[in-house]
């Protein structure tokens, strides 16, 4: 499993909860198996998150191929718009 996407379970955003439901409706529409990462289950995982991408605030969804950074939300639907959603998850 390749592609993990960090999420948070807990959100008062509706905004945020749709980002992240879309990114796992693409993923499981093509088949493509990914690990789901919730940063609400400790603050480590947020830390983590956050120092894998290299933004000291950035918010989820974030997806990463291995420990490759692929982007935010806001990278995958252009991508998605461009039709190369597969460059984004670099497969």
């Amino acid at each position: 499993m390749s592609i993990t996407v960090y999420f948070s379970s807990v959100s008062g955003s509706r905004e945020l909860k749709q980002q992240q439901s879309q990114i796992f409706s693409f993923l499981d529409s093509k088949k493509i198996k990914y690990q789901a990462v919730d940063i609400t289950q400790g603050s480590e995982v947020k830390e983590e998150m956050r120092k894998k991408t290299g933004n000291p605030t950035a918010l989820p969804p974030q997806v990463f191929n291995r420990d490759v950074y692929c982007g935010d939300f806001s990278v995958f639907y252009e991508a998605v718009e461009a039709g190369k959603a597969e460059a984004f998850f670099k497969l």
